[in-house]
């Protein structure tokens, strides 16, 4: 047992509990399986070595979240960082055709949106939730849902012409 009584099995199952959701979050951000599973791994490792209180599970999983979205765009500023996934594989961790679809839409954005509308509409986040758990300003997370929104529609319109 550690400082706050995180042992090995509580890990697992806090991967069992959030490893999909995150490893989805990345993979939107990323667009890289390799780079996705790297943040999420390093996610867990923090979670293992700092070991955090959480006032609630809610506490918990926006702290892995806020965790992991710093890690990818820590990765996507990296020198070595590209684009690599086939929109297919997304949907392999996808739980419905619907997700897919989303996934798949959100993957072609501009990282900046990616985010707040993966959050928003995937987990079902409201806008001080996401606030609190990017630590962005809550107008910021209404302009980038906002300006998300209008890229996916013009996004999906384009896709419709051709």
């Amino acid at each position: 047992m550690g400082k706050q009584g995180t042992r090995p099995d509580d890990l697992s199952e806090k991967y069992d509990l959030y490893g999909n959701m995150l490893f989805k979050l990345c993979m939107v951000i990323l667009c890289n399986r390799e780079d996705a599973e790297d943040v999420v791994q390093d996610t867990f490792a923090k979670y293992l070595q700092k070991r955090p209180k959480f006032h609630s599970e809610e506490h918990e999983k926006a702290w892995l979240i806020r965790v992991a979205t710093n890690g990818s765009r820590d990765k996507r500023r990296g020198f070595f960082f590209r684009k690599t996934v086939s929109l297919e594989e997304i949907g392999e961790y996808a739980e419905t055709t619907e997700q897919t679809e989303v996934l798949e839409q959100l993957m072609e954005l501009p990282p900046n949106y990616k985010t707040v509308l993966y959050l928003h509409y995937i987990e079902g986040y409201k806008i001080r939730e996401m606030s609190d758990i990017l630590g962005m300003k809550e107008n910021a997370v209404k302009v980038a849902l906002y300006r998300g929104r209008e890229k996916l529609k013009l996004q999906m319109r384009e896709e419709l012409i051709s």
